[in-house]
């Protein structure tokens, strides 16, 4: 029987990417998605992976989305927590509702998913969990203190549930892409997106589809002894 992903975030951008690279490995695939119906429905009917909608910054909303999932899909083996938001300003003019939102959604959606799907890995003795990170969660980055707190929060959580889950067959891992050509990266006026790609070593933007194959890696049988890892994918932008 094919292992069963949920993808978060799984319609759009890399989302999409992932949800794509994993269905070709086999895994079937629940992409999740917030908002944009239309945009789900275009996805599903392009690609036969079906959409769901909830969102994962509601503990509750989760745990229904994932039973419904496993009713209707079987077993969830695979989680990649990949769905966040961006609310930036600068710290002067950041209100306590943008910092609350991009929290809440981009690290409590970690928590909140996984809650939901871990026992059920723990208990089969097999599970794989990817969480999206951020070059910004690692470097930091002007006008995005919500964001970079979120995502630098995600690679901590990601090394103590990998402690959790070792001994049982789970793997948790993180990874964290730099500037990726996304419809996110495309609304940054051009002369700053100028500035950004200057101070990437390869000299571009990198493509989703190579965030998703660094997802499928870690999913894999073959990355069962990667377990606690931060991969980054930023073409050299920063090293440590």
């Amino acid at each position: 029987m094919a292992r069963v992903a949920i993808v978060t975030g799984g319609t759009r951008g890399i989302g999409e990417a992932i949800s794509l690279a994993l269905k070709e490995q086999g895994v079937t695939v629940a992409a999740n998605y917030a908002g944009n119906a239309e945009k789900a429905a275009a996805f599903t009917a392009a690609t036969g992976i079906k959409a769901y909608a909830w969102d994962v910054g509601d503990f509750d909303a989760c745990a229904a989305g994932v039973a419904q999932v496993e009713a209707e899909l079987g077993p969830v083996d695979i989680l990649v927590n990949n769905a966040g938001i961006t609310r930036d300003g600068t710290i002067l003019k950041m209100t306590r509702e943008m910092w609350e939102d991009v929290i809440r959604i981009n690290l409590g959606g970690c928590f909140n998913m996984a809650h939901a799907t871990f026992p059920g890995m723990r208990n089969r003795k097999w599970g794989r969990i990817v969480n999206i990170g951020s070059i910004n969660g690692q470097a930091g980055q002007y006008g995005q203190v919500n964001y970079a707190a979120a995502k630098s929060g995600i690679h901590g959580f990601t090394k103590a549930l990998a402690q959790e889950g070792a001994r049982a067959g789970v793997t948790v891992n993180a990874i964290a892409p730099g500037y990726i050509d996304t419809d996110m990266v495309a609304a940054v006026p051009p002369e700053v997106l100028e500035k950004i790609v200057a101070k990437i070593p390869v000299g571009r933007l990198g493509q989703a589809s190579e965030i998703a194959r660094g997802v499928t890696f870690l999913c894999s049988e073959e990355g069962g002894f990667v377990t606690g890892s931060t991969l980054s994918i930023n073409g050299g932008q920063h090293m440590y």
